[in-house]
């Protein structure tokens, strides 16, 4: 056998094993960058955004590029790219519908075409507890067969489902690119900027009267350790991320030093258009029934398969918001 097959450089030298490639999409958001820095030690990373691009580190390639772009596979090309995670949704409050869709769903497409050309064998999909829908009949806990009925209750979580369903596809279809699916609950802490973690930042938070459905709530950094684990232990399918503890969406408003600001709910119609009333459009209409009905997800699956335990409890969580009023 040749020394290059062996590992060896033409000295005779044990030549250093080179590190395996992985493509981060969203690598601006502040999850995305704590993955980057889980990763690291092990992996080299080629982070991507088509908002600006990311200074890091050494051992980390940056690029400010639209995964709809011909140069995006430029990427693939030029990297020998072991896996992906993609964390680039785009979020309603970033572009209008029709752009949005383009990017999640259409840029999500090509995106697994090229995992598929170029052999990538390991795809994250990072989702979202909203494609469960929320409405009044939801089971008391949400596993991972649930339907998906989120595209039922409103036009705005179209893309959101349409990206999750392109990605069963490929789960099935193409099973060398081992797709790991995780829809996580509400992604909260420092650097977030969610609506659920903006609302809890605020001082003053809209609520709908008569209404305080239990919520769950994770630590950035427990998400970035969740993404990190499903990357490195490579078990494809479809997985809920929460934690254990759930709380009511007033309580936890209380709790995080919030003034409430109640909003009528009741006609329906009419709480969607006092929210969009709402200087910065904190609430945004379409996530109505979030605030209005429980979506609480079964996480048993994910922390039997991955052993994954949450380090952030829901005081340490609230706490932090807390103190970011002072």
């Amino acid at each position: 056998m040749p020394d290059s097959a062996r590992g060896r450089d033409k000295t005779g030298q044990q030549a250093p094993r080179r590190k395996p490639v992985v493509l981060i999409t969203g690598a601006a958001g502040a999850l995305a960058q704590r993955v980057i820095e889980n990763l690291l030690p092990r992996y080299e990373i080629v982070a991507v955004d088509f908002r600006e691009q990311v200074y890091h580190c050494s051992g980390v390639q940056s690029y400010c590029i639209d995964i709809n772009k011909r140069r995006f596979e430029d990427l693939f090309r030029k990297h020998d790219i072991a896996g992906v995670i993609h964390m680039g949704r785009v979020m309603s409050s970033e572009e209008p519908r029709n752009r949005r869709y383009n990017s999640n769903v259409l840029g999500t497409a090509k995106l697994f075409k090229l995992c598929e050309k170029y052999k990538v064998n390991r795809v994250i999909i990072l989702s979202t507890f909203h494609v469960y829908g929320a409405n009044a009949y939801n089971p008391a806990m949400l596993d991972e067969s649930a339907p998906l009925k989120a595209a039922e209750l409103t036009m705005d979580l179209i893309d959101s489902v349409e990206l999750e369903n392109l990605a069963h596809i490929y789960l099935w279809r193409c099973p060398t690119l081992n797709v790991t699916i995780l829809r996580p609950c509400n992604i909260v802490g420092p650097g977030i900027r969610n609506t659920i973690a903006n609302l809890l930042s605020s001082r003053v938070c809209p609520v709908l009267t008569g209404f305080s459905p239990m919520m769950q709530f994770i630590h950035v950094d427990d998400m970035a350790e969740a993404i990190t684990l499903a990357y490195r232990k490579n078990r494809k399918g479809i997985y809920n991320v929460a934690t254990p503890d759930w709380v009511g969406f007033q309580d936890a408003v209380n709790a995080c030093g919030c003034l409430r600001m109640p909003i009528p709910s009741i006609p329906p119609f009419l709480a969607r258009q006092l929210l969009a009333l709402l200087p910065g459009n904190p609430l945004p209409p379409y996530l109505a029934n979030y605030f209005k009905y429980p979506v609480v997800l079964d996480h048993r699956h994910f922390q039997q398969t991955f052993g994954f335990e949450p380090k952030y409890s829901l005081k340490e969580i609230f706490r932090y918001y807390r103190s970011v009023k002072h």
